[in-house]
This record gives structure tokens, sequence and C-alpha cells, in this order.
């Protein structure tokens, strides 16, 4: 654990996306246990991804810091100005229109930390770089869809949980969506 830690951070770029995929998967494997079963980590990963869009539209941040005499990622998350509220690529339901800033929230959008690296600053730092850019593109407010494991760092931020959808995954166990909001 690296309890100085001093993070860069980046607009995340196509050749990104296998480190992202990386660092996705591992810290879905291993953040979640504390909070979730295997089974259902596993129904999670329907509603988890890669979303080209984020990336498309430079909205995607990739934080760093040293370790071991190089530059590692150690999270990735960023904010979506189209209207598909969480998700990958491969996610039932994406609206991939743009959303009007005056009338329609922006959207924080699929943070993940290293696992060596939570409770550190990573996710505080990216919800202000997409919160801070969302603002300065004209948004004044902004949602997310949190799993059960992000909640308590977004009430910390002053979301507000809006309501909950459970959906059954195909294995069978239940994935849990917690809409949540937030003026800017």
């Amino acid at each position: 654990m690296n309890n100085k830690a001093h993070f860069t951070h980046r607009i995340a770029r196509q050749k990104d996306i296998p480190d992202i995929i990386n660092l996705m998967q591992l810290s879905i494997e291993e953040n979640m246990k504390a909070f979730l079963t295997a089974g259902e980590i596993e129904a999670n990963k329907e509603s988890m991804g890669v979303d080209q869009t984020l990336i498309d539209d430079g909205t995607y941040f990739i934080i760093e810091s040293a370790k071991d005499g190089g530059i590692i990622m150690v999270g990735c998350g960023g904010w979506g100005k189209r209207r598909t509220l969480f998700g990958g690529n491969h996610t039932e339901g994406r609206d991939d229109s743009y959303s009007d800033p005056l009338t329609e929230p922006a959207r924080i959008r699929a943070m993940y930390t290293h696992p060596e690296w939570i409770r550190q600053g990573v996710g505080t730092l990216l919800l202000d770089l997409g919160e801070q850019s969302a603002r300065e593109s004209g948004f004044m407010t902004i949602e997310l869809g949190s799993t059960v494991p992000g909640e308590p760092l977004y009430l910390a931020r002053g979301y507000v949980e809006m309501y909950r959808e459970t959906k059954t995954a195909a294995n069978g166990y239940d994935n849990i969506i917690i809409k949540m909001s937030k003026s800017l």
C-alpha cells in the first residue's frame, strides 16, 4: 500500500484499451469481494466494461502513479455527455444520443481502481475530473449508476440515491444498479 500516492491524469487513448480492460477485470474481481458473492460479481459484469464512446468523446481519464521505477495505471473513469447511464459496449439498452446540458444530466461512468490503490484518492480524483469537465461543458446536474460497492464513495461525495433497479442476470443472480444524482 502506498500511503503517499502522487497521481497524474490524462485522457484515455485508443491504445490504452487493453490496459483499461485488464484494470477493469482486476478491479471487478478483487474490489467487489467484500460486498458481493461470486455469482453477484458475475452478474454485475453484464453492466460493466469499456464504453468506446467515452474514449471517442475524450471524456475518459486514466490515473497513473509511479511504481518500481515505472508508471502504472491505478485507475480509470470518466463522464459521459450521452444518455447512456452505465455499461460497456456490450450492455443492452444503450442510448448513445447526446444529452442537452441545459435540460439533462451528464453521467459519471465506468470508474475502476486497482486493488492495491483503493482508498487512496483515486475515485475522488476521478469524480473531481469528471464533475469539473461536465460543469465546464455546461451541465448543471450529473447522474451515475452505482454498483453496491461504489455506493459509499458516491454518498460521501454528495450524490443522492434516486432509486434502485434490480435486474436478474443470465446466471440467475441479481445485479443492483443504484441511480444517483448531484447538482453541479
